[in-house]
């Protein structure tokens, strides 16, 4: 991401004298910011593409190691957890505003030559998006503890109440609606609009964020002051227990087809997209600052949510489909 950063590893990357050595991306020039024998961190600027790193020092120039660059794809925006894509490629993000603050447009569609539009107006606070396999996409409303639903032409109507401080949803393969309250209840709403407690955490300080797997667990974080965060795994019985622990303020969630995990957090104080593989071993996976979500698309590639901006980037992994 810009803004990010990347650390090269090899030899004789330590300074010249006094002389800081430095970065191209292609014709870019990236600022190195450490400097040490055997590593040197390279700083991405904003309009940075991707392209081969290329480390400059003493009038030397090392072998090129190609890195990608997230760029662009829709600006003033106000996100708070993952973007949602539907069927046809396009993609769904919300202009969500301080609780009770009203927005022009609730959720806008973005198609897929990147042009923006409104989708939804008068939603107050929208939170979670979800689609469900008739291809209508549900949002939660912080500010009002409900869950609409909305037709693919836009059409919103009341899909379920009272879900406390409602924040992050998701579908499981049955159909049933998952909501979480920031308050700490996970709810299940079946396909016949009943609404149980399935399961009870602590408060978050911001939302909760939800995804399955293919097992049909279902994963959940909420972000907290702690810097040692766990993303919890609940069964379908509503069993918890804890998939992994150690992140800073773990927000949004998707899972790639071979089960790894990608959470928005910070990992041993880098802040960015962490892989946690089925054997929990987590690495970040993409560097970048304010990030809030993700979604996998076609091709590969994915959707970066920050605070007020997407970002597109080709990462060669391949998600989990939510439609089927």
């Amino acid at each position: 991401m810009p803004g990010g950063e990347i650390d090269l590893h090899g030899t004789h990357l330590e300074p010249e004298g006094r002389r800081m050595p430095h970065a191209t991306i292609g014709d870019v020039f990236a600022p190195v910011s450490l400097s040490r024998p055997n590593r040197a961190t390279v700083r991405i600027l904003d309009g940075s593409i991707s392209g081969d790193v290329v480390l400059h020092r003493d009038g030397a120039a090392s072998n090129p190691v190609t890195v990608r660059v997230a760029v662009p794809m829709a600006e003033n925006l106000h996100p708070v957890a993952n973007p949602a894509v539907d069927a046809t490629g396009q993609v769904f993000t919300t202009l969500s505003g301080a609780r009770g603050q009203a927005t022009p447009v609730s959720i806008f569609r973005i198609q897929r030559d990147f042009q923006m539009v409104p989708f939804v107006r008068e939603l107050m606070n929208p939170t979670g998006l979800a689609f469900d396999k008739a291809g209508y996409l549900y949002a939660s409303s912080r500010a009002e503890g409900t869950v609409y639903r909305i037709s693919p032409e836009g059409e919103m109507s009341t899909y379920a109440e009272g879900m406390g401080i409602a924040t992050g949803i998701a579908f499981d393969g049955d159909g049933n609606l998952y909501v979480g309250d920031r308050s700490g209840t996970i709810f299940k709403i079946n396909p016949s609009r009943e609404i149980f407690v399935f399961a009870t955490l602590e408060p978050s300080i911001s939302a909760y964020h939800l995804a399955f797997d293919d097992a049909g667990t279902l994963y959940v974080t909420g972000p907290t002051t702690s810097s040692n965060q766990a993303v919890h795994a609940i069964d379908r019985d509503g069993n918890i227990s804890v998939f992994y622990q150690g992140l800073g303020r773990a927000q949004g969630m998707a899972f790639d087809i071979g089960g790894n995990l990608y959470v928005a957090a910070s990992l041993h104080g880098q802040r960015g997209i962490v892989r946690i593989t089925p054997s929990r071993e987590a690495s970040l996976a993409v560097s970048g600052s304010n990030l809030v979500g993700l979604a996998f698309v076609e091709d590969g590639c994915a959707v970066l949510a920050t605070r007020d901006a997407l970002f597109h980037v080709a990462l060669d992994i391949e998600g989990r489909s939510l439609l089927v």
